[in-house]
């Protein structure tokens, strides 16, 4: 990871006037997307973020829970942020915490039958932001670019997710499985 960002001398490789007009757009939106979809979620569903992230996570796994760890890594988030927001949603009856199956030592988060209706009941509103907000301001040709740079971007993060991005969101249409 050193390598990467290396500047391979005592001179900084300074942006280009493309470069810094990319970098600046880049930096708007990882700024006001997340404050837009947070206030959505907030306003529709009283929920964050990062807790919706949580829910749909759980919510994509056939069993509607994975281990702990596992999900800090799938949700971007530390094991302390994580903890937190679970005990959060444990308290509202959406997530219940549960021994590993086949190792104690370890904890799942589980998706509860609630839970998962409430991540269902959020969700058209939230694919409904995510679409006026980013895809359909954007050409079918543009969305393939979008999701090519992000992985490009995001293979050069190192965090765990590259693999797991592949099966992210529903799979094929978005939407949240009614049978999980």
């Amino acid at each position: 990871m050193g390598d990467a960002i290396s500047t391979g001398g005592d001179e900084p490789r300074w942006l280009d006037r493309d470069e810094l007009r990319a970098w600046m757009a880049l930096m708007q939106v990882l700024v006001a997307l997340p404050a837009k979809l947070d206030a959505q979620l907030r306003s529709d569903s009283h929920l964050r973020l990062y807790e919706y992230h949580v829910l749909a996570a759980l919510s994509d796994q056939p069993t509607r829970s994975i281990g702990m760890k596992a999900l800090s890594v799938v949700t971007n988030g530390s094991m302390s942020r994580l903890s937190h927001v679970v005990s959060r949603l444990e308290g509202r009856g959406w997530v219940e915490r549960r021994p590993h199956p086949t190792d104690g030592r370890l904890t799942e988060a589980h998706l509860t039958d609630e839970g998962f209706r409430t991540i269902a009941d959020a969700a058209p509103a939230h694919v409904a932001s995510a679409r006026a907000l980013v895809i359909d301001r954007l050409t079918p040709e543009q969305v393939s670019q979008l999701g090519a740079i992000c992985e490009s971007i995001g293979a050069g993060l190192d965090d765990g997710m590259s693999g797991l991005m592949a099966d992210c969101g529903g799979g094929e249409t978005g939407q949240v499985p009614p049978d999980r």
